[in-house]
C-alpha cells in the first residue's frame, strides 16, 4: 500500500512539473526556478526519511522501533526467570520437568526391583532444584545481549516471526550462554546436593551384580534442559508480548506493538 501510494506520488508530482513549465514565464531564470521547485517535490515523495521505517507502521521511527523491541526483550526475559527461577520452576511443570538422564533410566530401574526408588526421585528432584538456581543469573547473560543488538539485528527479530527473537537468542546465544551457565550450574549442583546424590546412587549401583556401567555428566545435562526451558517459555512471552495488550507493560511497548 505505502508503495502504490508512493508511485501516485511520483507521477503526481511529474505531472504538476509538466504542467508548471508549460505555464512558465518565457525569463530563463524564472524558469530555472519553477523547475528547482518541482524537482524538490519530486524528491520530497520519492525519498524516505533514514530514520523512518515502513515494516509496519510509518509513523514509527528506527529508534522507537529499537527501544521498543529490547525493552520487549526485558520484560519478557525477565518474566520468564523469575518464573522458572523459583522454587518448582522446573520440578512442578510438566512441560520443562527436567527427568533423569536416559543413561541413568537403567540405573532407576534396577533401583526399583530392590526397593530403592527413592534415591533416584531425589537425584532427579536436585536436578530441577539446581536448573532453577542456575536460571536466575541467566538474566544478566540475556540483558548483555540486547545491549549488543544492531540495527538489523532489531529490524530482523521486528519483522520477523512471533519467535523470532527466541531463534535469534538460540542461534547467538546458546553457545555463550552455556558457558556462562556452566560455572553456575556446576556450584549450584554441589549447593543442592545433587552431586552428593549421584554419588550416593552410583555407589549402590555399583554393588548389584551384573549391571552395565553408568556414566552421566550432569552438568552438560542440566545446563542444555535449562536453556531448552528458558527458550521454551521465551517463545511464548515474546507471543505474548506481540500479541496481547495486557503484556504490553510500558508506554514503548504500547507504542511499537500497539500499531503492529
Amino acid at each position: 500500500m505505502f508503495q502504490r501510494r508512493v508511485a501516485h506520488n511520483v507521477i503526481f508530482a511529474t505531472i504538476s512539473i509538466l504542467l508548471l513549465l508549460n505555464f512558465l514565464p518565457e525569463k530563463a531564470s524564472a524558469q530555472l526556478d519553477w523547475f528547482k521547485s518541482g524537482q524538490e517535490l519530486l524528491d520530497t515523495v520519492t525519498n524516505n526519511p533514514q530514520d523512518k521505517t515502513t515494516s509496519h507502521n510509518s509513523n514509527l521511527t528506527s529508534n522507537e522501533i529499537v527501544l521498543g523491541l529490547k525493552d520487549a526483550l526485558r520484560v519478557g526475559t525477565e518474566t520468564v526467570v523469575k518464573q522458572l527461577g523459583q522454587a518448582d520452576g522446573f520440578n512442578a511443570d510438566p512441560t520443562i520437568h527436567i527427568p533423569l538422564p536416559a543413561s541413568m533410566q537403567q540405573v532407576k530401574s534396577a533401583f526399583a526391583t530392590i526397593g530403592m526408588s527413592s534415591m533416584m526421585d531425589d537425584l532427579e528432584l536436585k536436578l530441577n532444584r539446581a536448573a532453577e538456581e542456575a536460571t536466575l543469573p541467566a538474566k544478566k547473560i540475556f540483558w548483555d545481549s540486547i545491549e549488543t543488538m544492531t540495527l538489523d539485528d532489531v529490524m530482523g527479530i521486528y519483522n520477523g516471526p512471533d519467535d523470532a527473537a527466541t531463534r535469534y537468542f538460540q542461534g547467538k546465544m546458546s553457545a555463550p550462554l552455556a558457558t556462562e551457565m556452566q560455572p553456575i550450574v556446576e556450584q549450584t549442583l554441589n549447593q543442592v546436593g545433587a552431586i552428593q546424590a549421584y554419588d550416593a546412587v552410583m555407589g549402590q549401583y555399583d554393588t548389584l551384580p551384573f549391571v552395565p556401567d553408568v556414566k552421566a555428566d550432569l552438568n552438560s545435562y542440566v545446563i542444555e534442559k535449562g536453556m531448552e526451558g528458558i527458550f521454551h517459555y521465551l517463545a511464548e512471552e515474546e507471543a505474548a508480548i506481540r500479541q496481547d495488550p495486557v503484556k504490553r507493560t510500558t508506554d514503548i511497548l504500547q507504542t511499537v506493538f500497539g500499531t503492529k
